[in-house]
């Protein structure tokens, strides 16, 4: 796809600002917490957020699709879908750390064009869009550049992502031959990946909404991320993510954990 046009990360932007706006207040607040179908916990916060982001999008684009963590799915055979994770991390959030973030994303035919990683309490906001180099708050972000993964550092949000005993006993080798080894981050550290400071981050078991932003933040930064068998990410995929520094570094680990 060409570059994308001005309106459609401006109107990014604004989706981010507004969700900003709803989270802050939230932050280190006592929360009445729900447990979902799948365990994952939901606040107020994700609700009221990815209600915001909705109304938005339905007044300025009511022809684009909206995929949402919280309330699901609309128009998702149009060309142009929003998907959107209000709070990436409530864990994270409910617990007091500020490393959640809200993801946005915009897919056009199924394949992400535009992500946005947004941490609310650091104002610190990521956003890769196609032919657009990555910004950390406007500034270019550029990946670390290794291509040793002896000399790697590597973030998983928790060891726990690794659903079956293959992908664990995989995941684990590839853990023995980094340098650095930490847990945590959650999409945090995608943003912290395509600015330099991680050189890995590989994760499995997420939903659209957990990766299709994260695909233009870390390519358009110079990094690579895929499935687990080097795969693009589209709204099909299995979850299952590896995001690299460099081209190199990515087909090492793909070689470990393919």
């Amino acid at each position: 796809m060409k570059t994308l046009s001005d309106d459609l990360v401006t109107f990014a932007e604004t989706l981010a600002d507004t969700a900003r706006d709803v989270i802050r207040p939230h932050f280190r607040t006592r929360l009445d917490i729900v447990d979902k179908q799948d365990e994952s916990p939901v606040t107020i916060a994700d609700r009221d957020a990815e209600e915001a982001m909705r109304r938005l999008i339905e007044d300025a684009y009511p022809d684009h699709g909206i995929f949402g963590e919280e309330f699901g799915a609309v128009r998702t055979d149009a060309d142009y879908v929003w998907v959107l994770d209000p709070i990436d991390g409530t864990k994270s959030f409910v617990t007091g750390l500020p490393v959640f973030g809200t993801l946005i994303a915009l897919a056009h035919r199924g394949r992400p064009v535009l992500g946005v990683i947004d941490q609310p309490i650091l104002s610190e906001r990521w956003i890769g869009a196609a032919g657009r180099p990555t910004t950390l708050n406007g500034a270019a972000a550029k990946t670390s550049g290794c291509t040793d993964l002896a000399a790697a550092s590597l973030y998983t949000t928790h060891p726990s992502m690794m659903d079956t005993d293959d992908r664990r006993t995989r995941y684990d080798r590839l853990v023995e031959q980094v340098k650095l080894g930490r847990f945590g981050g959650d999409c945090y550290a995608y943003g912290l990946l395509a600015s330099g400071h991680v050189d890995l981050v590989v994760e499995a078991n997420l939903f659209p909404y957990d990766y299709m932003a994260l695909v233009g933040v870390v390519e358009q930064a110079g990094g690579v991320i895929s499935d687990w068998q080097g795969k693009s990410l589209d709204m099909d995929s299995d979850g299952a993510i590896v995001a690299a520094a460099t081209p190199e570094l990515h087909r090492t680990v793909l070689n470990i954990l393919g």
